[in-house]
């Protein structure tokens, strides 16, 4: 990836892996050059596929390192065990 990686780019690989399991993942602003992630389940979602809220923050992180955006925070599902 390259330093003009957009945001959309950069987690379009995660939103898809997520989709297999009936989550959504979008992401909006949060001021200034940071974002927030969230990860919102479908009917049927797999409820003992998502990581803790730590790990995804961490993979989130990473996945917006080529752009120019940090991440803020991931906001899970309600009621997500981790």
């Amino acid at each position: 990836m390259s330093a003009a990686t957009t945001v959309d780019e950069a987690l379009a690989p995660f939103g898809e892996m997520m989709g297999a399991d009936g989550y959504l993942l979008s992401w909006e602003p949060s001021g200034g050059d940071r974002i927030v992630v969230r990860i919102e389940a479908g009917e049927g979602a797999c409820a003992d596929c998502l990581v803790p809220l730590s790990v995804m923050e961490a993979i989130m992180g990473q996945a917006l390192a080529p752009t120019a955006y940090e991440l803020d925070h991931v906001v899970l599902p309600e009621g997500a065990a981790h």
